[in-house]
């Protein structure tokens, strides 16, 4: 398995960093964890083709996580001109949000026909996926959102990733991160912070309970990038739009 860091930024852009996705190719399937606003012109910009992804799993329906699919869509039909199946895995109400959002931006494209098989997966938390080898599990965080936010599993063969989603403290991060060899963690860390995120103090006092081969920060503000070398210190692996890890 091996996880390409299109975006890990913030809603705001913090530190010049797109939006959340991550590109995981897990065996014969090529998987984005979250597709924000900018994650396709991101994919394009690194040599990445929107066609080759299989599917995409939404932890929530934020803009900033699930902001780029009616472009992506846009593009299946009209630029790749895509004919291969594209399923799209997120919490109960994905489906009616994405058209929302379709009407939104570009209305009426909500009832185009599509070129392609297009297959949208309203999945409850805890029930297990499986698709094309691997499987996916996603379990519900805390992070107000309009439909559940969840935490992500993935799993292909012996190698398991997984991922908090945006999120504040909840012992549910615990079944989230147990076994995993890559655990990706939303740390936000805003001294101002009303929003429901992780601090890097909260995650320091429990990550020994996560029993996870690696934890990487994710989802950053302003103020915890210019705390990285405490983060490092710490013993935290430190997520980078290009960054490219092997699982």
């Amino acid at each position: 398995m091996r996880l390409t860091i299109v975006g890990c930024g913030d809603a705001f852009g913090s530190g010049g960093r797109s939006n959340t996705c991550f590109w995981v190719e897990a065996g014969e399937a090529t998987v984005a964890l979250d597709f924000g606003a900018t994650a396709l012109v991101e994919l394009k910009r690194r040599g990445l083709s929107p066609d080759s992804l299989d599917a995409i799993v939404l932890s929530h329906l934020h803009g900033d996580h699930f902001g780029g699919v009616p472009f992506l869509l846009l593009d299946c039909q009209f630029d790749s001109r895509r004919e291969r199946p594209l399923t799209i895995i997120g919490p109960v109400g994905t489906a009616e949000r994405i058209k929302a959002a379709q009407e939104v931006f570009f209305p009426g494209t909500s009832t185009i026909p599509w070129r392609f098989p297009l297959h949208v997966v309203d999945l409850p938390c805890g029930r297990l996926h499986e698709f094309g080898g691997i499987e996916i599990e996603t379990r519900e965080v805390i992070h107000p959102s309009g439909a559940p936010a969840t935490g992500v599993r993935v799993r292909q063969g012996g190698k398991l990733l997984g991922y908090s989603g945006d999120t504040s403290w909840t012992d549910a991060l615990f079944g989230l991160a147990q076994g995993c060899d890559l655990f990706v963690c939303d740390c936000l860390d805003r001294e101002d912070m009303h929003a429901p995120h992780l601090d890097l103090p909260t995650l320091i006092a429990h990550r020994v309970r996560f029993r996870a081969g690696r934890v990487m920060l994710t989802h950053m503000s302003d103020a915890m990038l210019d705390r990285l070398d405490h983060a490092e210190a710490e013993g935290f692996l430190i997520a980078h739009d290009g960054l490219v890890v092997d699982i």
